[in-house]
């Protein structure tokens, strides 16, 4: 079934479905990233590097606290997926209900733990005192929206699950302009420095969030519910975290590495805190199409599979991969042509902007594993296998804090570690995975 709510990729081109579920959602990821991107690049601009270096302070923390969120999300995505391979529509209307309060639930209980626990997580990190009050204030406004970002994943998961990822989309286009707007209203017009840029992030991620709902509810017959799709189901929720805890705690893993690296950055002060946030930012836009690809293989794997045609799983996979090294080959090229152009559309400062370049021409190299690891997961996480990819979330931790320790004690290496450290991380975890 086609008609723009639904997709059934059970039949067709794999790689022209692929594309054309990657392609929307890609462009929705790229909207999503510029909430964070606008906040950089105005904070960074016109409050200052110190101001930009607390904004990825949080950055690592803000991922920790969304990590159970979006892995129940993906639970629930990839449970609706295989369902709705299979053909059992009332079923798939069920998941969808129960959805509701493990989004509320798991949201609320981050929103209220980020507030609460803010101010002793950024002293654990070395966060510098330059830097300590405005991390606080945008951590506590920017996490304290979990709840909203927990509401807008499941929607979009399950859209996506159905094959829709052109409605996510509209709505992110839509929320990025109200957040770039509200940035410059809040941060220029009323000068609220940092919790301005956090007060607009979370006022137009609950846009993007209402509209995608109100809009599903309206015009996917999976989203027209009745009371009895809202019994609560024990079954359901077993299926949920068995499939969503695993990927929650790959999420958790990933971003305590981060947190871990991130404290280890802070020790260079807020000239390396501010580069290294700027080419975090973009590194984040240049993960979107491997992102995007890897939630396309995930959707594709999983209703493939309730199908029982693994055939096309595999085919599936195969294809991606080679649009993924075409992809990182490009990426190579970009970084160390426009680093020094890229980097300095967060930030003024000449040193920043210097090392902040030579960071991404370090990394672009480890693009091709990063990219194969967003595939390889997604296709296993896809077809169940939620386990193995925590699993490859424990290498990660073990990669970025490992590196970490050993280069920061090669006095030749210095701050320039911290770049290495993620892409060995990559490569590691890339090796692992083909090796599995």
């Amino acid at each position: 079934m086609r008609d723009g709510s639904v997709c059934d990729m059970t039949k067709g081109n794999e790689l022209g479905l692929l594309l054309g579920f990657t392609l929307p959602m890609l462009a929705g990821n790229v909207f999503q990233q510029f909430y964070n991107m606008a906040d950089s690049v105005i904070v960074g601009r016109y409050v200052g590097a110190d101001a930009l270096g607390a904004v990825g302070a949080v950055g690592s923390l803000g991922f920790l606290f969304f990590s159970l969120c979006m892995g129940l999300s993906a639970g629930i995505g990839i449970l609706i997926s295989q369902y709705f391979g299979a053909g059992k529509e009332e079923y798939v209307k069920k998941i969808i209900a129960n959805a509701v309060y493990i989004t509320c639930g798991a949201g609320l209980l981050m929103s209220v733990l980020s507030v609460l626990l803010a101010e002793p997580i950024l002293v654990l990190m070395n966060t510098p005192e330059e830097t300590f009050a405005d991390a606080l204030i945008y951590m506590r406004i920017a996490c304290g929206g979990t709840i909203v970002v927990a509401g807008y994943n499941m929607i979009s998961s399950v859209l996506r699950a159905l094959g829709d990822s052109k409605t996510p989309l509209v709505f992110l286009v839509i929320a990025c302009g109200v957040n770039v707007a509200l940035d410059f209203l809040f941060v220029l017009a009323f000068d609220a420095g940092v919790a301005g840029a956090a007060w607009a992030t979370v006022i137009s991620q609950t846009a993007a969030m209402a509209g995608s709902i109100w809009y599903g509810v309206w015009k996917n017959p999976y989203l027209k519910l009745s009371r009895r799709h809202f019994v609560f189901d024990r079954r359901i929720f077993r299926k949920s975290f068995q499939i969503g805890f695993p990927l929650a705690a790959q999420n958790a893993l990933i971003a305590f590495s981060c947190i871990a690296l991130q404290s280890v950055v802070n020790r260079f002060g807020p000239v390396v805190m501010a580069a290294y946030t700027a080419t975090g930012r973009v590194e984040q836009l240049v993960q979107q199409p491997l992102g995007s690809l890897g939630t396309a293989v995930s959707t594709f794997a999983g209703q493939n599979a309730g199908a029982g045609r693994y055939d096309r799983v595999s085919t599936g996979c195969r294809k991606s991969v080679f649009l993924v090294l075409a992809f990182a080959a490009v990426m190579i090229v970009v970084m160390h042509l426009a680093g020094d152009e890229i980097v300095g559309l967060f930030v003024k400062d000449p040193e920043v902007i210097e090392i902040g370049a030579r960071g991404l021409r370090i990394t672009s190299f480890m693009y091709a594993a990063l990219g194969l690891i967003y595939v390889m997961r997604g296709m296993l996480n896809g077809v169940g296998d939620a386990t193995f990819a925590m699993i490859n979330g424990v290498t990660e931790v073990i990669g970025r804090v490992g590196f970490a320790w050993v280069l920061m004690m090669i006095p030749s290496v210095g701050m320039w570690g911290i770049w290495y450290t993620n892409g060995l991380t990559w490569a590691l975890t890339g090796l692992f995975i083909i090796q599995a």
